[in-house]
């Protein structure tokens, strides 16, 4: 890089973002117009002259519309991988191809041609120069959010492949009509769009920060507008996503695996005329309808819901747990058979119920009572009575009362209680 080069590239950094000679504040406009003629003059010593300047907006279905035929397609790239496109047509660039080959301009622009890598190569310093200098003056205005940080990534032959390359969002498109040669004797244009929304905010350099941080301080205001830039920057660049809903289909896990490519779900008929917004965790924003612009699809939002507030009270919140309603279903023992061999009822105390035991005769439930055990545990049963007995066979009962007395010399005979009834 020669002296003269170095000198001219610090100037242009010393005079980025300055207002222009006549007091006018720098504009996008002016920017670009400046950038396009002042690059071709130090890089080239090609004057140019910027004959209109038109900006518009266009989205990713219509900016192929704007190209002309043949025209070289350079694909730039800017903050968080951000596409744009430059898009120089046949007659300029054929004007930047014979400057640098053969030093001058033909008298007349040459046969149209389909651009080649070679041509893309040749220009790509020319316009890397231009958007430099377009970010340098724009650095302390609003407008290098999303015309600062691009550069040139890779170049197109067709129109077509951009509807896959870029974003489909919309774009800020700047058309020239250029003047080449001190008296303009050639002519052509050049074409630059940009997202609409750029992504360049850690671009913007504040209006006076230059000079804060030479003197190593900055002053109150500046920290301030600092501060108010940052936070600006923060939420403007936050992301928030909105899903348009069409209809929700709950489908089994054995039809789920299933799925192929060609098999149809069901969608109601009216599942276009009630589409829902909802945002993050399906949060429901507004309802809507599917249709069309400019050929592509879209919603037209039919109702705006307010969000529901939710006051907070001094009282602590309690977790209200709703039981699930009883039902009692089905009986585990219908059809169940009775056993037959079950015993008989209870009412009667000779009933087999309570000893089914063979043999257990008489006292059932209370076991055989043999001779040697006696009656001496059962201390005073004199309220049983109604024994019918042989005559002396309870003779020597004695502390029974109610039962008659034993003498102490008298063993107590066996005890036959044949009838208890």
């Amino acid at each position: 890089m020669t002296d003269e080069q170095v000198h001219t590239a610090m100037r242009r950094k010393a005079e980025a973002g300055r207002p222009a000679s006549d007091g006018s504040p720098l504009t996008a406009e002016r920017a670009i117009t400046q950038a396009v003629s002042k690059v071709a003059q130090d890089m080239f010593a090609l004057p140019v002259q910027t004959l209109s300047i038109k900006e518009s907006r266009r989205t990713l279905a219509d900016l192929p519309e704007a190209l002309e035929p043949l025209s070289l397609i350079a694909i730039i790239e800017g903050p968080d991988e951000g596409l744009g496109i430059i898009a120089l047509p046949p007659e300029t660039l054929s004007v930047l191809i014979e400057v640098q080959t053969m030093g001058n301009l033909a008298k007349t622009a040459p046969p149209a041609r389909k651009p080649t890598r070679i041509d893309a190569s040749m220009v790509v310093e020319y316009l890397d120069a231009v958007l430099s200098l377009i970010e340098e003056s724009l650095v302390e205005t609003e407008a290098v959010v999303w015309a600062g940080g691009f550069r040139y990534a890779s170049y197109l032959d067709d129109p077509r492949p951009l509807g896959l390359l870029l974003e489909d969002m919309g774009y800020r498109m700047w058309q020239l009509e250029l003047g080449f040669g001190a008296g303009a004797e050639r002519t052509g244009k050049l074409l630059w769009a940009v997202p609409v929304n750029g992504r360049g905010q850690n671009l913007r350099r504040m209006p006076g920060a230059a000079e804060g941080e030479a003197g190593g301080q900055k002053t109150p205001a500046q920290e301030e507008a600092e501060w108010h830039a940052r936070m600006e920057n923060s939420v403007l660049s936050a992301t928030a996503t909105i899903d348009s809903v069409l209809h929700r289909v709950t489908l089994p896990l054995s039809q789920i695996m299933q799925l192929r490519p060609g098999v149809s779900l069901p969608i109601p008929e009216d599942a276009l005329e009630n589409l829902t917004l909802e945002g993050v965790g399906r949060r429901r924003l507004a309802s809507a309808r599917l249709g069309q612009h400019r050929g592509m699809r879209a919603v037209r939002i039919s109702e705006e819901e307010a969000s529901v507030v939710e006051l907070e009270t001094g009282a602590p919140k309690v977790r209200r747990v709703v039981p699930q309603p009883f039902e009692s279903g089905e009986s585990p023992f219908a059809g169940m058979e009775m056993n037959s061999g079950m015993p008989g009822p209870l009412d009667r105390i000779d009933s087999p119920a309570y000893d089914p035991q063979p043999g257990a005769e008489g006292l059932g439930g209370f076991g055989n009572l043999d001779e040697a055990s006696g009656l001496g545990g059962l201390g005073d049963l004199g309220g049983l009575g109604g024994f019918d007995q042989p005559e002396g066979d309870l003779g020597g009962l004695g502390g029974l009362g109610g039962l008659g007395g034993l003498s102490d010399e008298e063993d107590l005979p066996p005890l036959k209680i044949g009838n208890l009834g």
